[in-house]
């Protein structure tokens, strides 16, 4: 099972697309899956790879199938079919699951083969003999459940999934889809545990080899192995409590008695007395073969728990007395085993006691001080790197508290009963034991507050516990959290400050300054266009009204919002001294406290020694998704300047994953979230797991999180009530047919050289096709690189008539001058918006360019030109204009191509929908269907709900896809042409 299918990634596409049906075999290893069209149309053509004779394809041969026919019945046919092993089908059709055009029979034994290998990944597999005496493994034993899951899917199982009739019927019968079901799991367990490994184990070759191996004299054996696997009872022990036996002092005795559960009908349950005495109802319902059926299945019980043993050769094997040690057994690891074996262990309610445990975290009692709730005084000082909290460990049993002391006692009596608080209570002593091995401990302030915000932490074990705060450490948490509730004490706006703050600014405003006054960081992380260079300026001023707070702060930013800063700076700070570090003028000789100091993200990287020198009272970070790679120079310079505090401005706090997350908070806030190894463990992949996603760890992160990070979207109640409407709309186009010749083309030669490939050039590879598949969505000549396309402001190659985009841009584009507004056009390919310029001015529309190398003086020419009405279209490179402009002027804008990134189209589309804004904005995005961005526009939407389950409020790892999973994402779907 392990070796990949003998199949090249084109084929696992073209297979999916296909009906299948499982050709049952004996010994069932030998089992098949056969891949068919219920059309009875020939199969896929041959892959490159067949035709240049590389490697063996799957096995083709002439099907026979029981289809509709005209008059409502049932006819045979013959239809060409590939057929795999099973071995080989099993990844074939788990990948099949999930590709869109999987045909329902292949999506159904896909289903079939996940549930098989989750019951052989619990250990639910079995050795026997098959019905010709090959030596076969098959899945068992099954509990309720798993019947229930095996029975619900052989009851949707389509009939394409088992169209091939049983031989020799007469009229035409179709295999029974439960036992279909069933010998299809089997076939898949029969091949998993078959390695040499599996020999050294058994000691033969039976039930390891490959190859079958008949053992006519293990039938007897077998048979029991089998009659157990359909058995039709389930065991569960009760353990009864009695009184004191005389002489022995303890207070109670322990029986279990044996129990029987009907897998036929759950409410069935009877002592095995009952069922050996035949005297009850209940004993009677069981049926027949309910001995023989009970005696295998506590087999199998006692192999997992030896001390069962004794009740497999009793007359009636209805109780076991226990000793003390095998009670405890059964509290603990034997409860373990037996649960495994698909036996419960059930305990009188009102002697069992659950043991719990729960750590307080909080300074000593020293510290703890009479502060009033909710009040910061003192806690500045709870946050200082040389604070150390305690973090000690609370216990209970059965919901009383225990002292450490009555703990120590139990654990070393090492008894499973025990007298606790004026009762008998029973407790497993590997339990007790374990806790009381939980020691009290100090850790970091950082690490007190974080198990405090989520309310839990995990110990040394990994497991989670609970956690309560107190003290001080309580005290800021409900600060915290009351800041995030909205009833924290407002802040007014600074007298010094020449603007009117709206009500949400000034919301973030006081946030900010709580934050930054008890030495912690933030992330402000509003919607682009909501004034968060306002809302800093605001906090700059107020900070110098305290001395404590007073100090010179720098902001590091792109250099193309240097400019922006400034100017915002004298408009509504006149009074505050503002200088900017870059060029030519790197002087920093005696910043004045109150002086704002402008500095880019390069010039920093390279002059980090000499900001490092300032004392400065506060940083930010503008734009801080510059420092999502935790590991890249700028990350690495900034975090090497010190300040009192330190804020980041941005309205993507996360593009692609949440590890860029980690990398601003712990800039802002260091050690707030731990160590990126550790934060990736605990939350990034459990987080993103897809499918496998868990919503609990997203909760934990974003109870974390959202103290430190104030996200707020134009959309949200109260924001911005004076923006006008947005209407948001994906454009289907169809591909010419050269632009579907070329996709086809580039698709089949680049998985050929992608396959067998791996590593840094697997990847490179893989770029290289998106890249080229994205190019010809666009425009036939911005793939071809023809030459002189958009030289010179002249449309030197054929435009016109090439592009489904570039029709249905001229139909917008005519639909909008038309109402005389104007239209910012996005594309993330600087050669793309040369061909559009170029093609535009060649119709009479005139336009404006904008792109990375637009020198900023320039650059700030052409947003006023605009503005001022000069030109209707502003034609931009995404990457270099996504940020830092306001446009105002536009009511429409167009993403000609997706950047696969949701974040970065929502900024780029936040240049004209922004505070000023006063037409409704209209949103178009041209997708051209059937293709690769048809089906990434399913991953930003998956994005973005990441992004919102973390935040309160990215691009995929293509180039990690298996080349099955590549192949489904650029194939070209439907007749596009």
């Amino acid at each position: 099972m392990a070796s990949p299918p003998a199949v090249t990634p084109a084929q696992l596409c073209a297979l999916a697309r296909c009906a299948a049906v499982f050709l049952p075999s004996d010994p069932p290893r030998g089992g098949r899956v056969a891949f068919w069209r219920p059309d009875g149309a020939p199969l896929e053509e041959e892959t490159p790879a067949d035709r240049k004779g590389g490697g063996d394809g799957p096995a083709e041969e002439l099907l026979t199938v029981a289809l509709p026919d005209e008059g409502g019945g049932v006819a045979l046919y013959e239809v060409p079919a590939q057929v795999l092993p099973v071995a080989d089908a099993v990844p074939v059709l788990t990948r099949a699951r999930a590709a869109r055009a999987t045909h329902p029979a292949a999506a159904f034994w896909g289903t079939a083969s996940l549930l098989a290998l989750q019951l052989a990944a619990r250990g639910r597999i079995l050795p026997g003999l098959s019905p010709a005496g090959y030596d076969a493994w098959r899945l068992g034993p099954l509990d309720p459940a798993d019947l229930a899951r095996l029975r619900d899917l052989a009851a949707a199982m389509p009939p394409s999934a088992h169209a091939v009739p049983l031989p020799g019927t007469d009229p035409v019968t179709l295999p029974d889809p439960e036992r279909q079901v069933r010998a299809f799991l089997d076939a898949v367990a029969d091949g998993l545990p078959r390695s040499p490994a599996a020999a050294l184990v058994t000691g033969a070759p039976a039930f390891a080899a490959a190859a079958p191996q008949q053992l006519p004299a293990q039938r007897a054996w077998a048979a029991d192995v089998a009659a157990g696997h359909d058995a039709g009872v389930r065991i569960s022990l009760r353990v009864e409590a009695h009184d004191a036996r005389s002489g022995t002092g303890s207070p109670f005795s322990f029986t279990a008695v044996l129990q029987l559960h009907s897998l036929t009908d759950p409410g069935l349950r009877a002592d095995a007395a009952e069922v050996w005495a035949g005297a009850t109802p209940a004993g009677q319902a069981f049926g027949p073969r309910a001995r023989r059926d009970t005696l295998l299945t506590l087999r199998r019980a006692a192999q997992a728990w030896a001390p069962l043993t004794p009740l497999l050769s009793a007359a009636v094997p209805d109780a076991l007395d226990l000793a003390d040690e095998e009670v405890a057994e059964l509290l603990g690891p034997a409860a373990r085993a037996l649960a495994a074996a698909g036996v419960q262990v059930h305990w009188p309610e009102d002697l069992v006691g659950t043991l719990t445990s729960r750590a307080v975290v909080g300074a000593p009692d020293a510290q703890d001080g009479d502060g009033a709730a909710g009040t910061a005084a003192g806690l500045p000082s709870l946050l200082s790197a040389r604070a150390l909290l305690s973090f000690s460990w609370r216990f209970a049993v059965g919901g009383r508290e225990v002292a450490r002391a009555e703990l120590e006692r139990l654990a070393e009596a090492g008894r499973p009963l025990v007298r606790l608080h004026d009762r008998w209570v029973l407790v497993d002593p590997e339990a007790v034991r374990a806790a009381r091995d939980r020691r009290d401990r100090e850790v970091t302030p950082l690490d007190a507050l974080g198990a405090a915000l989520t309310g839990s932490a995990e110990d040394n074990g990994g497991d989670r516990v609970e956690v309560t705060a107190a003290g001080p450490l309580a005290r800021l948490r409900d600060l915290l959290r009351a800041q995030e509730d909205g009833d924290a004490e407002p802040v007014r706006q600074p007298a010094a400050l020449r603007a009117t703050l709206r009500d949400y600014q000034v919301r973030g405003l006081g946030w900010l300054h709580r934050m930054t006054s008890l030495g912690l960081g933030a992330c402000l992380a509003d919607d682009m266009g909501l004034g968060k260079t306002l809302t800093l300026i605001a906090l700059h001023v107020h900070r110098q009204t305290d001395p404590g707070t007073a100090g010179p702060t720098l902001v590091v930013c792109p250099t193309s919002l240097m400019g922006n800063w400034q100017r915002e700076i004298e408009k509504f700070a006149p009074g505050t001294p503002v200088r900017r570090f870059h060029a030519g003028r790197r002087s920093l000789a005696g910043p004045a406290d109150g002086e704002i100091v402008l500095t880019t993200y390069g010039t920093m990287r390279l002059d980090a020694g000499k900001l490092a020198t300032v004392d400065w009272g506060l940083v930010v970070a503008d734009e801080a998704q510059h420092i999502k790679n935790p590991f890249s120079a700028t990350a690495k310079a900034l975090r090497t300047i010190p300040s009192r505090a330190r804020v980041a401005l941005t309205g993507t706090p996360v593009e692609n994953d949440l590890s860029e997350l980690w990398a601003i908070l712990d800039w802002t806030t260091p050690g707030l979230l731990g160590p990126l190894g550790r934060f990736r463990t605990r939350y990034a992949r459990v987080v993103e797991g897809g499918a496998a996603a868990s919503p609990e760890a997203a909760e934990r992160l974003a109870r974390l999180v959202r103290p430190f990070l104030l996200r707020r979207r134009k959309s949200d109640p109260g924001i911005a009530p004076e923006l006008p409407a947005k209407t948001e709309t994906d454009h289907a186009v169809a591909l010419t047919t050269e632009q579907a010749g070329l996709y086809e083309a580039v698709v089949r030669e680049g998985l050929d050289e992608i396959a067998g490939t791996g590593g840094f050039a697997r990847r490179g590879l893989v770029v290289k096709l998106l890249t080229s598949l994205k190019q010809i969505c666009n425009h036939p000549a911005q793939y071809l690189k023809e030459a002189g396309a958009g030289e010179d402001g002249q449309e030197a190659v054929r435009i016109q008539g090439r592009s489904g985009k570039v029709e249905l841009l001229d139909e917008l584009l005519d639909t909008i001058l038309a109402e005389d507004a104007s239209v910012l056009v996005f594309t993330q390919y600087v050669q793309m918006a040369r061909l559009l310029a170029a093609h535009l001015a060649g119709r009479g529309v005139a336009t404006q360019f904008l792109h990375g190398g637009t020198p900023v003086a320039r650059r700030e020419e052409m947003v006023r030109s605009f503005q001022d009405g000069a030109a209707p279209v502003f034609l931009l490179s995404l990457k270099a204009a996504g940020t830092g402009l306001n446009l105002t002027r536009a009511s429409h804008v167009v993403h000609f191509d997706r950047w696969w990134n949701p974040a970065v189209e929502a900024q780029a589309t936040d240049r004209a929908y922004r505070i000023g804004q006063t037409r409704p904005v209209q949103v178009h995005r041209i997708v051209t269907e059937g293709t690769i961005e048809d089906r990434i526009a399913d991953m930003l939407r998956r994005k973005q709900q990441l992004a919102d389950a973390v935040l309160g409020s990215g691009e995929a790892a293509l180039t990690e896809l298996t080349d099955a999973e590549l192949a489904d994402l650029v194939a070209l779907r439907g007749n596009e042409r």
